[in-house]
């Protein structure tokens, strides 16, 4: 087998494995995904938000907030996955798009 072709398995099984990022935190009762917290949830685990982070937090809206769909965020844990792993397949999908593009700008034949 082709080492892109194992590669493309691996990214593959990672987006299937991506609800584990909704399910886990659930299960241990562990709150947000690390790392994953808005201005709010830091106000709420150290008292403050850095200013920068208070400046900058309306600069940038997420396309697909929470990744759920619009409408889909009280709609259960099965339609909470399906919805992280076509946010995890969109993102590897815009992230190739602009590497070969970039890749075509840059290589020259």
């Amino acid at each position: 087998m082709k080492l892109i072709t194992k590669l493309w398995i691996g990214i593959a099984a990672l987006v299937i494995l991506s609800p584990l990022g909704l399910i886990l935190p659930g299960y241990f009762k562990a709150g947000s995904a690390w790392g994953e917290w808005g201005a709010d949830e830091i106000q709420k685990l150290t008292g403050y938000v850095p200013g920068g982070l208070a400046k900058f937090a309306s600069l940038w809206n997420a396309p697909l907030p929470d990744y759920a769909f619009r409408g889909w965020e009280e709609k259960g844990l099965g339609h909470l996955s399906l919805a992280y792993i076509v946010s995890a397949a969109a993102g590897i999908l815009i992230v190739v798009i602009i590497m070969l593009l970039l890749a075509r700008i840059l290589v020259k034949k």
